[in-house]
This record gives C-alpha cells, structure tokens and sequence, in this order.
C-alpha cells in the first residue's frame, strides 16, 4: 500500500470517528435523554477540554519518546472501548466521566494525525489538502451510515440501538486502532531537538503577526461550537422541521460541500491568492452562515447553508494548520500543530461548548428555543473577528506562500 493510501485511511477514519457523534449527540442529549442546555454543553466541552490537555502528553510523547503510529493505534483502540460502553449509559454524572476519560484518550490523536501526514507527504502544501479530504469522507459516511441505521431500526426493533450515534463512533474506533499499526512509521526526532517541544511552540507568539493570528483563531473556534453542538437540535425543532432519524444525514451536505473546497477551492486559491487572503475569506464565511441561521426561513435556506461549512472550515482552520506547519521550525512541528490544536479544538471550543450550552439555555422558556436570539450571538462575534483579522494580520511569509 502506498503512503497516500494509507495516510488517506488514517484521515477517514480519525473524522469518522469523530463525525459518527459530534453532529447529532447534542439532539439525543436534549430529546431523548432529557439533558438540559448546560449539560449538553458540559458534555461537548469535555473533548475540548482534554485537547487543551493533549499537547502536554500526546505531541511530547511523539516528539521524544514513541512513534507516532504506536500511539495513535493503542489510543484508538483504548478509546474504541469506551465508546461502545458509554453508549449504554443514560445517567448525566456517569456519561461525564466516562467521556471525559474517553476524549483524555483520543485528543492527541487529532494533532498527532496532522503531523504524521505532514512529515509523511513529499510535498505538505500541494497534498495535504486532497489527503484531509479523505477525513470529510469518513465524517459522511458515518453521518449517512447512522441515518441508514436509524431508518432501518424504525422498521426492524432488532437493529435499534439507544445510544446508536457513540455505538458506531466505538466500532469506528477499534477498526482504527488496528489499522494504524500499518501507518508509515513516524519515529520521534530525538537527534538535534529541544527538550521542551512545546514551549518552543509557544515561544512563536513573540511575532505579532502569529499571536493575533492565535487570538482570531480563539474567538473564531468558540463560535465553532455554535455549529457543532446545536445545528442539529436547531433542525430537529419545529422551527426547520427535521426528523431525527434524518438529521445526520442531512447534515453531511456540510461535509459534501467541503470536499469539493478541500479538494479543489483550496489548492487553487491559496495559490493564486495566498494564504492570509485564504484565510480572510473562511473568517468572512462565518457570520453569513450565522444570519440565515438567525432567520431560520425558508427551511430549504438553511439546509442549503449548511454548505457554506466548506469555506467556514476548509478556508479557515485547515489553512491554518498549513500556515503553522510552514511557519514552525522543523524540529517542533509536532508540537506547533498541538499548539493550534489546543488553542482551536482546545480552548476555544472548551470554552465555546460552555457558552453555546448556556446562550441555549438563555434563550429558552417553556414556548420553547428562541433560535434567532442563539443564532445571533455567534453571528456578532464572528463579524468582529473577520474585521479584526483584514485590520491586523499582515504576515509576510502568509502573503508569499503558495500552493
């Protein structure tokens, strides 16, 4: 098997994973087990929370001690477990810890994936994008694979399964686990490194340039949360009028949308533009999305905006880790993509898991959700950060780099 094969596999099933839960959690939460806003955010905020965690373990580890390939495996298989588990559990207090230990296991993997695609490709700028993609596949097939699941289990009792959404991420998992022990081997790079890896990486924000591209970065990937965790309850309301049974599947239009931008958009814009106006146009994506949200009308409007996810995350944060990955010096790599890693997945969406949970809570009363009172927050914040971002970032080195 080739290396692009491989790490094309590794990227399909790392977001399969993830894509099997993250969208529709939230609905089976709030709906079937009853959680409130501020549970449901608790909740969604624990795989930040271990992230913000994961650069002290997962990118140290990599750099210093264990191959890259060997960790990712064991964690993957480790976690598979208790995602099958926790998909039996219905009780808030023991979800929570069971959770939390689960995403303590797999949040190094997320920055650990990028880095040995990264070091792995000839090339990282023209092939990582087209290797990324493979990760938006897997995140469809198993939003489109728990959609099958459900509508078969309304017709056949045998084939239901409470907790259905974390069943297929543990099952997702476990083939992981054993598949990563075929990943091109990745050594850690102990000839010539700095001891502390990571504090090295956090020595970069003495440019200017790359600490507010780190704050926008922040602000932008608490809103990222506004998406994630209440998209799918905003369509399953009376309001959009989406079944349950249908809203994984019709939430994949998202991912359909970014392939084409990973695929295509990507590698062209950043060369005829560069990467700091790449990055400008995903920032500026963000509070259009936002506003038709906040209509919420017609109902086709905001289902067809779930596209517009495509350039809100291929344009903005998988440039970003390009961005990093070119401006890190080599051998710290590892942990520069933990640093964004942890200041996007990490704090930023520990914190704007939180915030949703509670604007949610906020915003309803026994009438129900005001969604456009929710859908306007984000909206306000994201246009702030796509003005502060044209005023101030001016990175030379992002303005020269091409595809």
């Amino acid at each position: 098997m080739s290396v692009r094969f491989r790490l094309g596999v590794m990227m399909f099933l790392q977001y399969a994973i993830w894509g099997a839960w993250a969208p529709v959690l939230s609905d089976y939460l709030l709906n079937d087990l009853g959680f409130s806003g501020a549970q449901m955010g608790i909740i969604y905020s624990l795989l930040p929370l271990a992230t913000i965690i994961a650069p002290f373990i997962g990118g140290q580890i990599a750099d210093r001690y264990f191959s890259s390939e060997k960790v990712i495996a064991f964690s993957q298989l480790i976690g598979g477990v208790f995602l099958v588990y926790i998909s039996t559990v219905t009780d808030y207090s023991t979800m929570m810890w069971l959770m939390l230990i689960y995403c303590l296991i797999y949040a190094p993997t997320l920055a650990l994936t990028n880095s040995v695609a990264f070091i792995n490709l000839k090339n990282s700028e023209k092939e990582f994008g087209i290797i990324r993609v493979w990760g938006t596949i897997g995140w469809i097939v198993a939003g489109l694979a728990l959609a099958g699941w459900r509508h078969v289990a309304a017709s056949k009792e045998a084939f239901a399964v409470q907790g259905d959404t974390l069943m297929l991420a543990g099952i997702f998992s476990i083939i992981m686990g054993f598949l990563s022990f075929k990943l091109p081997h990745t050594p850690p790079n102990k000839k010539g490194a700095k001891p502390w890896a990571f504090l090295e990486a956090l020595k970069m924000m003495r440019d200017k340039n790359f600490l507010i591209f780190i704050i926008i970065a922040f602000v932008v990937a608490t809103e990222l949360m506004f998406y994630y965790a209440l998209t799918a309850p905003f369509l399953t309301s009376e309001k959009i009028g989406v079944s349950s049974a249908s809203v994984s599947g019709v939430m994949v239009i998202a991912q359909i949308a970014e392939i084409f931008v990973l695929a295509i958009l990507l590698p062209y814009f950043i060369n005829r533009l560069g990467i700091r106006k790449v990055l400008a146009l995903g920032v500026l994506a963000w509070p259009v999305r936002y506003i038709i949200f906040a209509i919420g009308s017609p109902s086709w409007l905001v289902i067809a905006s779930l596209s517009l996810h495509g350039f809100c995350f291929v344009f903005f944060f998988v440039a970003a880790f390009i961005y990093v990955d070119v401006v890190a010096p080599k051998d710290i790599r590892h942990s520069a993509q933990s640093l964004i890693t942890l200041v996007t997945y990490g704090v930023g969406n520990y914190i704007g898991s939180l915030f949703a949970g509670w604007i949610k809570d906020y915003f309803t009363t026994a009438a129900g959700t005001n969604w456009t009172g929710v859908f306007l927050v984000p909206c306000a914040l994201t246009l702030f950060c796509a003005v502060a971002f044209l005023l101030f970032f001016k990175d030379e080195k992002a303005e020269k780099l091409q595809a």
